[in-house]
């Protein structure tokens, strides 16, 4: 009875972080562009602090509903949109995956989010290239984006850091 509670607990904060970050999402897209498809990736926040807290599995299953849930609200689910969105988390979860080992090194909140933010344009370019743009053109994008992505993601991690402190000290408080 016991492991159920656990695993009712643990759906239950999947969902939670999920639906915020769904909200996340959903906001930003409010927010203006410079480039086509370049968002702060806010949501993110949430991904790191779930990645963090409760591991990689957990992390992965908030990024999946975020993705469909966010685009089943604003109208891309199996669109272009929905599958660029898609790809370049799948790609990012991978690489989180890949790095969640050096965790117990020190890599942090900020190296995970620079190396998750750049990993999501890749994966997004890749899948354009592949699927909707197999032009060679496409790739002269990359450096832009990927010189957009890298502060975003330490701005997500930044942010992801001090949520995280904040946390630990409201339990600490208990």
């Amino acid at each position: 009875m016991t492991a159920s509670i656990t695993e009712a607990s643990r759906d239950r904060l999947v969902v939670g972080f999920a639906a915020l970050a769904v909200a996340i999402h959903v906001l930003e897209t409010a927010i203006p562009s410079p480039l086509p498809g370049l968002r702060p990736g806010l949501a993110n926040v949430i991904t790191l602090i779930v990645l963090f807290r409760y591991g990689w599995r957990m992390a992965a299953w908030v990024t999946l509903l975020r993705i469909v849930g966010a685009s089943l609200l604003i109208g891309t689910f199996l669109t272009p949109a929905f599958a660029l969105s898609l790809s370049g988390g799948l790609l990012s979860l991978t690489v989180m995956g890949l790095a969640n080992p050096l965790m117990r090194w020190g890599l942090g909140p900020v190296g995970m989010a620079a190396m998750a933010s750049m990993a999501h344009i890749g994966g997004q370019l890749l899948i354009a290239w592949l699927v909707f743009i197999p032009h060679p053109g496409l790739w002269n994008l990359a450096p832009f984006l990927l010189a957009a992505a890298l502060p975003l993601g330490i701005i997500t991690g930044l942010i992801a850091v001090e949520t995280l402190k904040w946390l630990n000290q409201a339990e600490a408080r208990r």
